[in-house]
């Protein structure tokens, strides 16, 4: 007769304590085969058995819920982690210097007899220099305000940068640069544009009209434009630029529940934007390098919107507020959180998961990226019948 089945089986790998996946400890014991056992001390999570009947036993059971801790009787105070961006020291370590070696000049000037040498009217001379000195500081101000400007401008202008637009929010602002940063080393290494870093924009001061594309993510609570900021961005977008807004919003199903989409609205109720649609078929966008059905970012399932283009009879009567610059739509509208699925730390790995979490999702997620850089730089020319027979091909059709 067939030998009995064992009552018990015991312990093959178990977790412990720090997760790790390793020998069960000389403490451990067996647990029923029944099932009725408990993760514990003597009896940690993980595989009972041998390897051909393993059994596993979980940590959390099919009915468990986790529960917050509670604080209440600790007095503590609860904080989110605040991502703040860097300061820069270098100009204020200079100008500390600059100061230090002025005042070591004039404390030898005056120590090797400058003061006597000069005469009585050595005080009458320093206070009309510092009298000079304060009167030219307004003008030192604007001079240095222009020099800002025009630095920029030839940052913007001798390499093609992504930009986007600094919200005040030092999370969201962190994460709109270190997506575009994570985009920007994907079109160096799968394409033959390098451009430069990202830069961040303050459409309220900075001239727009360097960018062939803004990244915009909408903040709750952010302060909306005022109307001469409005009317910049609308001279952007109608002179040739795009916007692509991220409402963010993509676990409230991309609708206009979500915080960011409320925000979004209320901007855009103030511009002057065209007809929007979802990202038709045999749109540019879905075939401008890769050849694309959706446009997921860090979540997935919500459209990618863009200027719907008019009929012929619209097109030829000129009524659209906002007309495409070589077929290219001037708004784009998500709301996949594509930033945060493109960006990356320090060490080049991924900054956040992505919804649900998916290798292949973030993949996409580049592509994605990569086509609507490609899309706002060369216009519709993928729209060319002359490429047809390369796509059916690529298709299998």
């Amino acid at each position: 007769r067939s030998a009995e089945a064992p009552a018990t089986v015991a312990p093959s790998r178990t977790l412990d304590g720090f997760g790790a996946f390793r020998s069960p400890p000389a403490t451990a014991r067996p647990i029923p085969v029944s099932g009725t056992a408990s993760p514990s001390l003597l009896t940690p999570p993980g595989f009972y058995g041998p390897p051909d009947g393993l059994l596993a036993l979980n940590t959390l059971g099919e009915k468990a819920q986790l529960e917050r801790v509670s604080l209440d009787g600790l007095g503590a105070t609860v904080r989110s982690y605040a991502v703040a961006d860097p300061v820069a020291l270098a100009p204020w370590l200079l100008v500390g210097a600059t100061m230090l070696a002025i005042l070591d000049c004039i404390v030898v000037f005056l120590l090797g007899g400058g003061a006597a040498k000069l005469g009585g009217g050595f005080a009458r001379r320093a206070a009309v220099v510092g009298l000079g000195l304060l009167l030219a500081a307004p003008a030192l101000d604007g001079r240095a305000q222009d020099a800002n400007a025009e630095r920029m401008a030839l940052e913007a202008t001798l390499a093609t940068r992504l930009a986007y637009v600094v919200t005040r929010d030092s999370a969201a602002d962190a994460t709109s640069k270190a997506g575009l940063e994570g985009l920007t080393s994907a079109l160096a290494s799968r394409t033959a544009l390098e451009p430069a870093p990202p830069i961040g924009v303050d459409p309220s001061k900075d001239e727009l009209a360097f960018f062939p594309l803004l990244y915009w993510p909408m903040v709750a609570g952010a302060p909306e434009p005022d109307a001469a900021t409005l009317a910049r961005i609308d001279a952007y977008m109608k002179q040739g630029g795009t916007i692509l807004f991220d409402s963010r919003d993509g676990l409230y199903g991309g609708g206009n529940s979500g915080p960011g989409a409320q925000a979004m609205r209320r901007i855009l109720a103030r511009l002057d934007v065209p007809e929007l649609e979802p990202v038709p078929k045999d749109h540019v966008l879905t075939k401008a390098f890769y050849l694309l059905q959706d446009f997921p970012g860090r979540y997935a399932g919500n459209p990618l919107w863009v200027e719907a283009m008019p009929l012929a009879e619209e097109a030829e009567a000129g009524e659209r507020p906002a007309r495409p610059g070589d077929g290219v739509s001037p708004i784009l509208i998500t709301a996949n959180d594509l930033a945060g699925a493109w960006a990356v730390g320090a060490d080049g790995m991924p900054m956040y998961p992505t919804q649900p979490s998916d290798p292949r999702q973030r993949e996409m997620a580049y592509r994605v990226g990569i086509n609507i850089v490609m899309y706002t730089l060369t216009g519709n020319y993928k729209a060319d019948q002359v490429h047809v027979p390369a796509l059916l091909e690529r298709l299998g059709q």
